[in-house]
């Protein structure tokens, strides 16, 4: 194939969803021997898929005389969870001095998604040449790390016999925190609220990210500055002391950390001075603040199941005009949609067998209704193999079934809550259920949905439906609780979010990835919600 050098930096589309940044460290094995003298000079060239095309993003450093380089360059790229980021790793002997590609030798390539790469952490795989075989014993070795401090501090602090600045009154104390600038100006980092008519303020807990108090660096000095509240902005400063993180991580509950608050000026002209006050660290902690990335990185598994809604609204399946009609391009808007979100949710479930549920159809051989069965009529083991097995499943599935009725959800969402139910026991964040359900139109039992979907909200799951057809889905973005909360017929809260719907129509004429970005925006945050509540770190989190 072609290779492509682009000057510019391209980076991926969709970034207002942008989550992190992701690392990527690269190391090769036995690679195949290209110099006569001595041994091949490789370097990597990582590219990314931008409409269609193989665009460079970066190259590493050249690695003399190594046919098992470890190379030191690190690959930066922005992870976007809702999109299909195809990344390709293409190894070279470098020759030349040469920018171009095609002037150095091919020592093989490998490609994937970094979804595949960031669910496994690390992953080794067999080198390929252009022709797809393997390039001799050669091997790839890629590593993921998440580019973000993930720490946060939490500060507790109160304040005794601080100098009294109003007149008729004690004063009203405040304190600002800083940290220094590359400048070496002092920049403004938190200020706390104003504690009225007191000389011993005690300060609400407040917690703010590492990165933001001291760049990250525990020993960095931070300056802390106490002012008196005045309503015309005219604040009077008391006092102030410079300290660190590390000194003040020293605080316990038990054993507070006591700082002189000084004013300089009063410190040059009063000779028995001692301080305008005390501050008083009453604890300080650090702890991490884990992203969505933190816990796929840790091992945590997306549980993907599908609910196909099989009733006669939709049509008689060989009719051109029902939703259920496969047309000669091979698809419709139910495999669209179980395209969209499986093609990414895929990567992050390390087995890919997926159950796929049918409700609403009468069934052989006794043609009950059923809201609740296995399109592979397996009842036993419903699971499909990747996407590619949802598809084929739901294909062959179709002439066997009679569509009726009623559109009944809470069947399928009992179903998937059960198993998430069972992942309630878990004692680190390693399984969460995803349950896609597609439907045509309105919902018979919204009583029990309700109240399906606000037990569910207790467990480790998130409900994503897209609606189909020209139907009025109203009742959809009831469940989507993004404009108000959620109530069972009992009169129950969720207790939070987990419903995301999307109306299909909305994006007949767009490119198919935009679908998939709109139905999993908000799963990230849903999953980190979830985890967070429920006090659980990631599998393999390292202590902060």
């Amino acid at each position: 194939m072609a290779y492509t050098v682009t000057p510019m930096s391209v980076g991926p589309v969709g970034s207002q969803y942008c989550i992190c940044k992701v690392e990527l460290s690269v190391c090769g094995q036995n690679l195949l021997d290209r110099d006569v003298t001595s041994k091949s000079d490789p370097f990597c060239v990582l590219f990314m898929e931008v409409n269609g095309k193989w665009v460079e993003l970066d190259r590493t450093e050249t690695a003399v005389n190594n046919l098992n380089p470890a190379f030191s360059k690190k690959f930066i790229i922005d992870y976007h969870f809702e999109e299909v980021q195809k990344l390709k790793f293409a190894l070279f002997d470098q020759d030349k001095s040469s920018m171009q590609l095609y002037e150095h030798d091919f020592l093989g390539e490998f490609s994937c998604t970094l979804g595949m790469i960031v669910s496994s952490k690390k992953i080794t795989r067999t080198l390929l040449l252009g022709n797809g075989k393997p390039a001799g014993k050669g091997m790839i070795t890629i590593a993921a790390q998440e580019l973000s401090d993930n720490r946060v501090i939490t500060l507790s602090m109160a304040g005794r016999k601080l100098d009294k600045k109003d007149l008729f009154g004690k004063s009203d104390p405040f304190l600002e925190f800083y940290k220094p600038s590359d400048d070496g100006k002092w920049m403004l980092v938190h200020r706390t609220e104003v504690i009225k008519y007191t000389l011993d303020p005690v300060w609400k807990p407040f917690t703010v990210p590492l990165v933001s108090l001291c760049d990250g660096d525990v020993e960095k000095l931070i300056k802390v500055m106490c002012y008196d509240y005045d309503s015309d902005g005219g604040h009077d400063f008391i006092g102030e002391f410079q300290t660190s993180v590390a000194r003040m991580c020293e605080a316990q509950d038990a054993f507070p950390l006591e700082l002189e608050c000084i004013n300089p000026k009063k410190q040059k002209k009063k000779k028995n001075y001692k301080n305008s006050g005390i501050i008083i660290v009453k604890s300080c902690k650090i702890t991490r603040d884990f992203s969505f990335l933190d816990y796929i990185l840790g091992g945590c598994q997306l549980m993907f199941t599908v609910g196909i809604d099989f009733t006669a609204s939709n049509g008689n399946p060989r009719d051109p005009s029902s939703l259920h009609y496969i047309n000669p391009m091979g698809t419709n808007e139910y495999l669209s949609a179980i395209w969209a979100v499986g093609q990414i949710i895929q990567d992050y479930d390390s087995d890919k067998m997926f159950p796929a549920l049918g409700f609403g159809a009468q069934l052989p051989p006794d043609w009950k209704v059923s809201h609740e069965f296995a399109i592979n009529f397996n009842p036993t083991n419903p699971f499909c193999s990747g996407v590619e097995g949802i598809v084929q499943a739901y294909s062959a599935c179709l002439p066997h079934i009679r569509f009726y009725g009623p559109t009944n959800f809470s069947p399928i969402i009992n179903h998937v809550a059960r198993f998430a139910a069972q992942a309630t026991q878990q004692e680190a964040a390693s399984q969460y259920f995803i349950l896609l359900i597609i439907t045509d139109g309105v919902i018979s039992d919204m009583d029990e949905t309700r109240h399906a979907v606000v037990q569910a909200s207790k467990l480790p799951m998130s409900i994503i439906i897209v609606g189909v057809g020209n139907a009025d889905f109203a009742a959809m973005e009831f469940l989507d609780g993004d404009s108000r909360v959620l109530r069972s017929y009992t009169g129950e809260e969720a207790v939070r979010d987990i419903v995301q719907f999307v109306p299909f129509r909305d994006f007949r004429n767009a490119p198919k990835e935009t679908l998939a970005k709109a139905v999993l925006a908000e799963l990230p945050q849903q999953v980190v919600q979830y985890f967070k509540h429920q006090n659980l770190p990631p599998i393999n989190s390292e202590p902060a």
